[in-house]
């Protein structure tokens, strides 16, 4: 069974913005997918936070442009059921997190998975959920 791996939107933005190490990071556990060494999933929310984020900084052109690269990815994109979005509800409910990172976390817990997230608001559930964290050379 190959290792499954929910990134955020975090993890995403890295790679979009060249931030590394965590850029790097992110490339390389996207070769790992296409080669089928490991399984790479997103929320459908984590993905339209992205293009959203995108949107705001460099315009809604490139934001479409950039969904499009992302679809052209080894990624596995998860739809808000009912039961997702009650799973990110419970944890939205008891953890300061963004909602968006509520999916984030409730995705990774459902699959049993392991987040590749730097965001520090998600790295303090590592004592409930698999965490691989990304950095970026600012952090400590």
């Amino acid at each position: 069974m190959i290792p499954v791996l929910v990134l955020d939107a975090w993890a995403l933005l890295a790679l979009l913005q060249g931030e590394k190490p965590a850029a790097t990071h992110v490339k390389r556990r996207l070769e790992q997918a296409f080669r089928n060494e490991v399984q790479l999933l997103i929320s459908i929310i984590n993905l339209g936070e992205v293009v959203y984020r995108v949107g705001k900084v460099k315009g809604e052109a490139e934001a479409w442009e950039t969904l499009q690269q992302m679809r052209q990815l080894p990624l596995t994109v998860l739809p808000a059921t009912e039961e997702a979005v009650m799973a990110a509800v419970t944890f939205k409910i008891r953890h300061a997190i963004s909602y968006a990172d509520a999916f984030a976390a409730a995705a990774t817990q459902d699959r049993e998975a392991t987040l590749l997230t730097g965001d520090p608001e998600l790295l303090r559930l590592a004592d409930q959920i698999r965490i691989e964290r990304l950095r970026r050379e600012s952090a400590p």
